[in-house]
């Protein structure tokens, strides 16, 4: 018998299997982001206190202002430069990347750019 997996299903068992290799601590949080049809969200986190230090999404009002759209790589870039300057401010420098699944490019590599640009280490 074929078993006919859904996309989000072997998204989600492709998340497990990264998040059993990699871990945010206090000194090297983990950088997850989530990538949906219309938005894109990304979160430093901390692992061991099961904290998140600092967030940005499309969904804010203030990176969604100067965009188009909010689903397409410029606003990643936006997303993914917010988030560095915010982990900046609050003395994070370098950080764990967690894909979420998703495979590395497109949105999530414009995301993960723009951080490094904007001053992240990963």
């Amino acid at each position: 018998m074929i078993r006919k997996v859904c996309r989000k299903a072997a998204r989600q068992k492709r998340h497990y299997r990264l998040r059993n290799r990699l871990s945010g601590t206090a000194e090297r949080p983990r950088l997850a982001v989530f990538r949906s049809s219309k938005h894109i969200y990304a979160q430093v986190i901390d692992d061991v206190n099961r904290c998140t230090l600092v967030a940005a999404s499309t969904v804010e009002k203030s990176i969604v202002s100067g965009l188009k759209s909010t689903s397409n790589v410029e606003a990643a870039k936006a997303v993914g430069k917010v988030i560095a300057e915010k982990a900046t401010a609050k003395n994070i420098t370098t950080v764990v990347f967690d894909r979420g699944g998703f495979l590395f490019h497109g949105r999530v590599k414009a995301l993960a750019d723009a951080a490094r640009e904007t001053g992240l280490t990963f």
